[in-house]
């Protein structure tokens, strides 16, 4: 039996050290041929390796291979954003709700915007859980009450997850984001919560090897009580 390759090689991080360094229009129109074999076909061959396995965590995770669904988009929208470089030199395979993604204002929420995923860039491989929102989204209205009751639960998760991972989370003061060390526990610490990122943080090697989609699979089920504390409506501890 021939041994499978992995997913990811050398390549790949190639490619976006030489896109840090070449953030052009110019350069990328001429790498396009590299772009699509070393980045994109990998991941949508992570995106068919690990749907099955999102599913099973949750039947309603998006695996439509759609980009700015399950794959974050290269393009950076320049128009208010500080960095005015027009390509990101990293990309992340997503799974989140797609009821989350369809509902509206007169649709009772079925999920919330909590996301697994993983990130590519040219110096790392991070794997983990995350979810942003303001006070009326989500976040804000079901996620954050919970901690009230629920303090006691999230503690555990701490002590049963932080040896492995690196957990830190964002507020807003002054209308700027400050990012936060540690795991947010305290229903005050909830109220200015506007983000959390629980994740593995690993070297790039790490993604060229046969075994990765194994080794997300198994870090998406570690986190999946994290994500299910603030993305489901039928969470209970």
């Amino acid at each position: 039996m021939a041994k499978q390759s992995g997913v990811f090689t050398p390549e790949t991080f190639k490619f976006f050290r030489d896109l840090s360094r070449n953030n052009r229009k110019e350069w990328m129109d001429a790498n396009r041929e590299r772009y699509q074999q070393h980045v994109v076909e990998p991941f949508r061959m992570l995106l068919d390796r690990l749907g099955p396995v999102a599913l099973r965590l949750n039947p309603h995770f998006d695996v439509s291979g759609r980009t700015g669904t399950n794959f974050s988009r290269i393009n950076r929208d320049i128009r208010f954003a500080r960095d005015k470089s027009p390509y990101r030199p990293q990309m992340y395979l997503l799974f989140s709700d797609e009821r989350a993604q369809s509902r509206d204002a007169s649709t009772p929420p079925g999920a919330g915007d909590g996301q697994l995923y993983v990130g590519l860039a040219a110096e790392a491989v991070t794997v983990g859980f995350r979810i942003y929102g303001e006070r009326k989204s989500w976040l804000g209205r079901v996620a954050a009450p919970r901690t009230a009751e629920q303090g006691k639960w999230l503690k555990r998760q701490g002590r049963r997850l932080r040896r492995k991972y690196e957990s830190y989370w964002y507020s807003s003061e002054k209308g700027e984001w400050t990012k936060n060390h540690g795991w947010p526990v305290s229903p005050d610490e909830w109220k200015r919560l506007r983000g959390w990122i629980v994740r593995r943080k690993m070297k790039p090697a790490a993604a060229t090897k046969a075994g990765f989609p194994d080794d997300v699979a198994r870090i998406f089920r570690e986190l999946l009580p994290l994500y299910r504390f603030t993305s489901s409506a039928e969470w209970k501890p």
